[in-house]
């Protein structure tokens, strides 16, 4: 009866011990006590990347002044010939593979690789002859989009409207991981303005990723989740009812292993 008692001790440890470890596995930023809080990082700001939608306003005073510098897109009035302009913000410029935009007037802006705040400087110092006060310029992303796939809830291409979104943003989005989501086993695939490609591991166990250049998303980036080992050995069957057959069946051939040793 002792003995008997010793081992059902002794598997307890043993499914101890493998709970533990694969909790530790579980939580995300875990070191946080070795953080450097010391640690200024420059305030992120999307630049802007060859294929990128952009909208420009441009605004005055003198309303008419500013006509010229907006792209419109005139609609039928009624059943007439005539037309009525209906709002600049409609119409969008392609920056090409060479960073260019073609502007009304001014003409061929090279915008690649500015952030919006540069571009809307930029074109205001060359309006300024323009006009007799200074105009007022907005440029936005209209396609500022990320994708995040593998193991997480709702795998989907999501659009950005702040233009601003760090990794575990872009994981709530989806769903936040499932429980076969490896948390040290994400892949960030990147493509540079050159056409260049990078895929870079990514550690959410690691609390120093918040220092990571990585860790702000840019647009069109793509987050993969990959599967942790359970799901690769439960691949051809339920999870669920694998999980819990394999546990149960493990769980009683230990212990009538070590109750036919011990006899």
């Amino acid at each position: 009866m002792i003995m008997r008692k010793n081992c059902f001790l002794l598997l307890l440890g043993l499914l101890a011990i493998v709970s533990c470890t694969s909790y530790k596995e579980v939580p995300y930023l875990q070191n946080t006590s070795e953080l450097d809080t010391t640690k200024v990082m420059e305030l992120y700001d999307a630049r802007i990347q060859p294929k990128d939608l952009l909208t420009i306003t441009v605004n005055s005073e003198d309303a008419e002044a500013a006509i010229p510098f907006n792209l419109t897109i005139a609609v039928p009035y009624n059943t007439s010939t005539r037309y009525l302009t209906s709002q600049p913000t409609l119409q969008s410029y392609l920056v090409d593979n060479d960073g260019y935009i073609e502007f009304p007037t001014l003409g061929r802006l090279q915008v690649g690789g500015m952030t919006k705040t540069e571009v809307e400087q930029m074109i205001k110092d060359k309006l300024q002859p323009h006009f007799t006060n200074v105009p007022i310029v907005n440029v936005r992303m209209v396609n500022y989009k990320i994708s995040v796939l593998g193991e997480v809830l709702r795998p989907n291409t999501y659009t950005i409207s702040n233009e601003k979104v760090n990794i575990f943003e872009a994981l709530a989005l989806a769903g936040d991981l499932t429980i076969y989501g490896k948390r040290d086993g994400v892949k960030l695939i990147r493509e540079h303005a050159d056409g260049t490609k990078e895929i870079v591991p990514l550690n959410l166990n690691d609390a120093n990723i918040i220092y990571s250049p990585y860790y702000y998303l840019r647009q069109n980036d793509v987050l993969y989740v990959q599967p942790n080992k359970a799901k690769a050995q439960n691949s051809d069957v339920g999870s669920m009812t694998s999980l819990f057959f394999s546990a149960t069946s493990i769980m009683i051939s230990f212990v009538n292993l070590l109750l036919n040793i011990l006899r």
